[in-house]
């Protein structure tokens, strides 16, 4: 969208947040999942706006995710992504949690039951 391959932006990343530095939700993360919040959409949205909204339909990515897709730095998106919770027109929760430890005693016991499986 706003980048060109081996050169500079078309278009500086501050611009396509119309200026703003910072989100107006700092919980946005970078792996907070965005999905589009099923509102119509208003006339009058920023372009950039309007393209995570595009990117959104049908399906969830995460800040980052949709950072790369826009090549807009993280900063921008979680702008970008703020501003359109504000007016309900994304969702966003947490990142997923790293899955709790495992129990080392608990995969031993499955491999040596693989194993004894295996030489039947």
């Amino acid at each position: 969208m706003t980048g060109r391959r081996g050169g500079r932006p078309l278009v500086p990343a501050y611009l396509s947040t119309g200026g703003v530095a910072r989100p107006s939700r700092p919980h946005l993360e970078r792996l907070s999942v965005l999905t589009a919040g099923g509102e119509p959409v208003p006339a009058g949205l920023p372009a950039a706006q309007l393209a995570l909204l595009d990117l959104l339909d049908g399906g969830s990515l995460t800040v980052m995710e949709a950072a790369a897709l826009l090549e807009l730095p993280v900063s921008a998106v979680r702008v970008l992504a703020a501003e359109l919770l504000d007016r309900n027109l994304v969702l966003a929760r947490a990142p997923i949690p790293p899955a709790e430890r495992f129990d080392p005693d608990l995969l031993k016991r499955v491999a040596d039951g693989l194993r004894a499986l295996k030489h039947q």
